[in-house]
């Protein structure tokens, strides 16, 4: 198996204040990590440290040999760094079909295989930002992310906040991109076994530190090592 990722030794905050200290962890080409821990752990902060929106400290992440930590964060795009974060950020007086192809590069992901995975963006193609649901919204972020083609997909709390049948719509699309095409993914995520349910390794963070690293099976199927490492029950 070929490693995409690579963090060493990292150490990142906001400003002065250091929030990550000294995180390593991989990722193999085709691989999905799930990355977990209580609110205020850092998790979000290791997310925009990969995409390039905090400041770094110390340490390195490479993506397939590449030297990321020394690039802008719109060169980590052009890298091939696909990122959804909380906020969503599209391009809200944009049309649907507009904030894909605003930003769509070469690859196997098109705007018209987003509309193909998500239909509701088929039906609103023609619709601002400001028209659509929540759930559209993350449809759209997300579809965004894939017409970049990117070579890693960073998820940040994809599920949050949405209505069930939605959530359902999204671990579908979610499943479909890591697993069927084979996209290598880290996402955060609040529903622990939702996302373990579709990843190969998790780590947990804990006060800006790895408390934990190993396979997502071993997690799912520990329901108290989980509620040990996340307070949290089955």
């Amino acid at each position: 198996m070929t490693e995409l990722l690579k963090v060493e030794q990292l150490s990142a905050g906001y400003g002065e204040a250091i929030v990550l200290n000294n995180i390593s962890l991989a990722l193999d080409e085709g691989k999905t990590l799930a990355l977990l821990g209580r609110n205020g752990t850092g998790k979000t902060t290791l997310i925009n440290t990969l995409a390039g929106a905090t400041r770094q400290h110390g340490g390195s992440i490479t993506l397939g040999g590449l030297a990321l930590h020394k690039l802008a964060s719109h060169e980590r795009a052009a890298a091939g760094i696909g990122w959804v974060p909380q906020e969503r950020n599209i391009f809200k007086s944009l049309t649907v079909h507009e904030n894909l192809t605003a930003v769509a590069r070469p690859g196997r992901w098109t705007p018209e295989r987003v509309y193909e995975m998500f239909p509701r963006l088929a039906e609103r193609k023609t619709n601002l930002g400001t028209q659509l649901s929540g759930g559209e919204q993350q449809m759209l972020a997300v579809g965004r992310a894939l017409v970049l083609n990117p070579r890693l997909l960073l998820l940040d709390e994809p599920l949050e906040g949405l209505a069930p049948i939605i959530v359902e719509e999204l671990l579908r699309a979610i499943r479909r991109i890591t697993r069927e095409e084979g996209l290598s993914a880290i996402i955060v995520e609040q529903h622990p076994q939702a996302i373990l349910a579709i990843s190969d390794s998790a780590a947990v963070l804990d006060r800006g530190t790895v408390v934990h690293a190993g396979t997502a099976r071993q997690l799912r199927e520990q329901p108290q090592l989980l509620e040990q490492l996340l307070g949290v029950a089955r």
